[in-house]
């Protein structure tokens, strides 16, 4: 009960929050206000419209907002968003282009489940709908999962992976994005010995702790000082009376989203208060920079205990993806029984999170796979961010890693044309 009452302050902080900022807003926006000639006022109107956007969009999930693409043959096609399998704790979906022929590349981007929601990935998937088929994992928010659903932990996120593939077929080429990229290796492993004929033809992880200890970050370090009992007693807690999760233990957003704000607080302040004077102003628009980014990062969801706790303790502290030894349902999942699958790392060099050496780590563990179907790519100015959803992902790694798609696939050219 004291988790739960605590989930449910922090709650109540959050719409309180936007209620001062709506207070401010609507008190210092009154027409005869205008008569007085004190900045403050407008600066207070700008500060609660700021405030309330900023605290409302923490429990709104963001919409895709992809409607049309345009296609080689001049006409803008209708994009459909497709649920393929429908599970309690996330979906595969489809974004089909309606009157298009097919590419001959199926991709299926796995996003990240570590707080954000798949839509992190928006400028990723319009990135890569003109020259493929692209389906994406999209992950649910634990607060709104009934406990009788049961449990989510790595190796049901694994499962999952496997049977988003077993669904797509062999003909599919997986992008794993930053935390999914050990699950997604050992999902490929897992096939390999169980569903051969299910294995996807190319696996391209991008900016993932495959090796943690390869490269010290901020992320490995907290998981090294941590204890887990300490993370069961003070990070995880239980879903209050608000939402169908109810009851159900979680690694809170709210609590993770303050993690993210305080590694690089100076850099945020900064942005907020640049924004407070552009709306006083009347420079700030709807779809600005600002609001573009901070709509979506500060659009958070509650893991389940169970695959965050699992997760900081089987991947960062015990490192068994790294060392070969991770099991799913008792059974060990050997890296080195990939054969035919290509395989690409790409990092960051400037990537505090998952830092250069961790994900590349990947390509010493796959001991049955020819050399010549490995790949890496070091990105050296690019962060985090930039290497999936950046400049440096439009302009450099995202014609590599369909260049690696096609060179695996017998595709020698984008097919991006249209039906006609």
């Amino acid at each position: 009960m004291r988790y739960l009452l605590t989930y449910d302050l922090m709650e109540s902080v959050r719409v309180t929050n936007q209620w001062l900022g709506s207070t401010a807003r609507a008190m210092c926006s009154y027409p005869q206000l205008g008569l007085v000639a004190n900045p403050a006022i407008q600066l207070t109107a700008a500060w609660g419209e700021v405030m309330e956007r900023s605290f409302a969009r923490m429990v709104a999930k963001p919409s895709w907002g992809i409607s049309t693409i345009p296609g080689t043959d001049g006409r803008d096609h209708t994009v459909s968003i497709e649920t393929v399998i429908d599970r309690p704790f996330g979906n595969l979906i489809r974004f089909k282009v309606q009157g298009r022929a097919a590419t001959g590349r199926k991709v299926l981007l796995v996003a990240p489940m570590s707080g954000h929601y798949a839509t992190l990935l928006r400028s990723t998937v319009v990135s890569l709908l003109p020259d493929a088929d692209v389906y994406i994992t999209d992950w649910h928010n634990a607060r709104d999962i009934p406990v009788s659903e049961g449990k989510f932990d790595i190796e049901d996120y694994t499962l999952y992976l496997v049977d988003f593939l077993r669904a797509m077929g062999p003909d599919t080429h997986v992008i794993a994005v930053c935390q999914p990229a050990p699950l997604a290796l050992a999902a490929t492993a897992y096939l390999a010995e169980e569903d051969p004929e299910a294995q996807p033809r190319t696996l391209t992880l991008i900016g993932g702790p495959i090796d943690p200890d390869a490269a010290a970050t901020d992320v490995t370090d907290f998981g090294r000082r941590v204890t887990m009992g300490q993370l069961e007693r003070y990070v995880v807690q239980r879903v209050g009376f608000k939402y169908a999760g109810a009851g159900r233990m979680v690694y809170p957003g709210l609590q993770q989203l303050a993690s993210f704000m305080a590694m690089n607080a100076e850099t945020h302040s900064k942005a907020f208060t640049n924004q407070i004077l552009a709306v006083a102003k009347g420079q700030a628009k709807d779809d600005d920079k600002h609001n573009k980014f901070y709509d979506e990062y500060l659009a958070v969801m509650d893991m389940t205990a169970e695959f965050y706790l699992s997760t900081v303790e089987r991947i960062f502290k015990n490192r068994e993806i790294a060392q070969n030894v991770f099991t799913v349902n008792g059974k060990r999942v050997d890296i080195g029984k990939i054969t035919t699958v290509a395989v690409k790392t790409v990092e960051g060099g400037k990537d505090d999170i998952s830092a250069p050496g961790q994900c590349v780590a990947a390509l010493d563990m796959l001991t049955g796979l020819p050399e010549e179907k490995k790949a890496s790519y070091l990105e050296p100015q690019a962060g985090h961010y930039g290497i999936f959803a950046g400049r440096s992902w439009r302009n450099k790694i995202r014609p590599l890693v369909l260049d690696f798609i096609d060179a695996n696939s017998g595709v020698t050219q984008a097919k991006g044309a249209a039906a006609k």
